[in-house]
């Protein structure tokens, strides 16, 4: 019987298909080696933090710290993967930091939770741990000076920089000689100084693990042995061991930094208050009373155990259970452009403008937009609305929508609160457009809600093809124009102007058209909402010409193939010549012409005739790798084009995209980069 031969060695320098990886020993952390690997520039996050955050409120915080089957698992692959039942987290806005935690020395976030997180307002933090005996040594080397104790703490810091995210979960849990704790103290504190001086808002929290006194002894409390650490940074994550009379003894210990101190709850269940699992919030309701934070630790515990009936179902049950008990803390929007195409990050195919572009399943939570704050509903009564965020059906754009289905009395109407923003207008005039699609027999709108300063309250209700009387409500005039594409998807959109007025509700309405003739009060109701834009009409982005832009081609590799095929991997990167502050993107969709095959499939194929434009893929950063493309053996050349997106929704024409000519001849390679540089 053959053995299959062993995978290859990663060698992290070598071009390949980009992952997110840790930092395993304190040589690589300190030769800084991890900068010269091929993956460092995509794993840089793009998006800033939703809002200008520095400090965090002054008031009970959430923690949740991400630790799922050891770290790396779908979410490591920075240009997405094909496992469209990858985890995934969509409920933001009940948290306010986001660790991302394994076994690893330096556990470095991968990008799409970077991304998406900030996207909400929820900073996000790396794992710095030491453990068992391996730990010991690797902590006597790290403290072994005061020097060495603060080169390492700026290594960690340069890292969080470079990379995009907020900074550090200390998690030192092995024994320390006593003679070393001042230096530990040391790396703490110039860890959190360091972080405060290069990243806005930079986070340094302590787990309540090693003492003062060099003894791997949890607390489960702030206690005169671990608060010296507390002291010199920005909080403390408590064991979970706790008892129902430690947060009030360390609220009290704590003082003015009561909110500094996030007590654990493992949502195995492993020894914590409550029991954690379906009982979480049994803890979290005494952590709100007692004034501290709590810290969340495995909510991946639903989706690793299999939680029935299915994983989006059992989700929204569990996180459902933390929004009654803690209620919400990110409000969104709070600065336009607002969009939401409700996109979670995964999907069964991709689409832009209602044309769908791939109907391969996908995986990448960087593509994750806004979520909206559906009220979970257990149980399917066929006498209530459904409301669902969906993956399945059409999507205009992305992969999501949110869909309403179910049965509705003729004259009745159905309202869903999708967000709740403090958005506060302006005397700009702003445009509002959303896109729908149903069976024609069921109509959907907006609900705008707004207050002024005065306690005003004003209503704008986009109802299309219908009175807005019926609905018994005061709204103001909306002159509505509507668009239908060639794939049934309606667009609707209006101007208005709202000086000192702000947007306080987002919802959607669900009703039936008043022309309709069936005998039956109640009617089946089908609508999807795709998505929902809010921005200012003078701010409107306008796109750099394909001439503005260089675009080229790195690391290119032709491997023969059967019937004379070829695969050919590349790193395309492309940069303005003149950039400017308002010209930063943060999302491109890339595509090549002539292939027959569909995003996120290991292998393309690429064949002629034909002069299609595919999908490949989403590039959060500017370069995307293309791997193994198999290329037809009469092929002779392969254009990629490079599509800007923008973060109110709109996209560059493909006409006048940027694009790169690969010319592939059977024995050799020949570049061709067509006008652009």
């Amino acid at each position: 019987m053959s053995v299959a031969p062993p995978p290859p060695i990663f060698d992290p320098t070598k071009p390949s298909t980009p992952i997110s990886f840790p930092i395993k020993t304190l040589h690589d952390l300190k030769s800084r080696s991890y900068f010269d690997t091929f993956h460092f520039s995509f794993n840089r996050s793009s998006v800033p933090l939703r809002r200008n955050i520095g400090t965090l409120p002054d008031r009970s915080r959430l923690l949740v710290c991400h630790d799922m089957k050891g770290g790396y698992v779908d979410d490591k692959w920075v240009q997405g993967c094909g496992n469209n039942a990858g985890y995934a987290i969509w409920d933001w806005y009940l948290m306010d930091v986001f660790v991302y935690f394994s076994h690893s020395l330096v556990t470095l976030p991968p990008p799409c939770w970077t991304n998406t997180a900030h996207r909400h307002g929820v900073k996000v933090l790396g794992t710095f741990i030491t453990e068992w005996d391996e730990g010991k040594a690797t902590c006597k080397e790290l403290l072994a000076t005061k020097e060495s104790a603060q080169m390492y703490a700026e290594r960690l810091a340069e890292l969080a920089s470079a990379l995009g995210f907020d900074g550090w979960l200390i998690n030192i849990e092995s024994e320390i000689d006593v003679v070393q704790i001042p230096n530990l103290k040391e790396f703490v504190s110039h860890l959190t100084k360091v972080m405060h001086s290069s990243v806005h808002g930079g986070l340094v929290i302590w787990y309540d693990s090693v003492t003062i006194y060099g003894r791997l002894a949890w607390q489960n409390q702030l206690t005169e042995k671990n608060k010296p650490f507390f002291d010199i940074c920005d909080g403390i994550f408590m064991n979970y061991s706790w008892q129902e009379n430690y947060p009030k003894a360390s609220a009290e210990l704590a003082g003015d930094r009561k909110y500094d101190v996030y007590m654990g709850i493992d949502v195995f269940g492993r020894g914590t208050y409550g029991g954690g699992q379906w009982t979480a919030n049994v803890a979290l309701d005494l952590l709100k009373k007692k004034n501290v934070s709590a810290a969340i630790f495995a909510p991946g515990w639903v989706y690793e155990t299999e939680q029935p009936p299915d994983f989006h179902t059992a989700q929204k049950k569990w996180w459902s259970l933390v929004e009654k008990s803690w209620g919400i803390v990110q409000i969104y929007p709070q600065a336009l452009p607002f969009y939401s195409d409700f996109n979670q990050g995964l999907g069964s195919h991709v689409s832009l403008g209602g044309q769908k572009l791939s109907d391969a399943p996908w995986y990448n939570i960087s593509c994750q937009s806004l979520q909206p704050l559906l009220e979970f509903n257990e149980g399917k009564n066929s006498e209530t609305m459904q409301v669902t965020v969906d993956g399945q059906e059409a999507s205009y754009n992305g992969g999501g929508n949110v869909c309403f289905k179910g049965k509705l009395k003729r004259n009745a109407h159905f309202t869903a609160t999708l967000f709740k923003p403090q958005l506060q207008l302006s005397a700009s005039p702003i445009s509002v457009s959303y896109s729908v699609k149903s069976d024609k027999r069921s109509e959907l709108g907006i609900l705008l809600r707004f207050s002024s300063s005065s306690q005003e309250t004003k209503s704008l209700l986009m109802a299309p093809n219908e009175s807005i009387h019926r609905f018994g409500d005061m709204f103001l005039p909306s002159l509505l124009t509507s668009k239908q594409t060639t794939t049934d998807w309606t667009v609707h959109e209006t101007s208005l102007v709202l000086d000192g007025h702000t947007l306080t509700e987002i919802s959607a309405v669900c009703y039936k058209p008043e022309y309709l003739t069936e005998e039956t009060n109640t009617l089946e109701y089908f609508a999807l909402l795709g998505h929902i834009s809010i921005k200012c009409q003078q701010n409107t982005k306008l796109y750099p010409p394909a001439s503005s832009w260089v675009i080229e081609a790195h690391h290119v590799k032709i491997v023969p193939g059967d019937s004379g095929s070829r695969t050919l991997s590349c790193k395309l990167e492309w940069r303005l010549k003149h950039p400017q502050e308002d010209s930063s993107f943060t999302r491109y969709n890339v595509y090549a012409e002539n292939l027959n095959s569909n995003n996120y499939r290991p292998r393309k194929v690429m064949e002629e005739p034909s002069s299609k434009k595919v999908f490949l893929g989403t590039a959060h950063v500017d370069a995307y790798y293309v791997t193994d493309l198999v290329v037809g053996a009469d092929v002779k050349g392969v254009r990629f084009v490079v599509q800007t997106c923008g973060e109110d929704g709109t996209w560059q024409e493909l006409d006048s995209s940027p694009n790169l000519l690969v010319e592939v001849e059977r024995f050799g390679l020949k570049l061709c980069c067509c006008g652009l540089i």
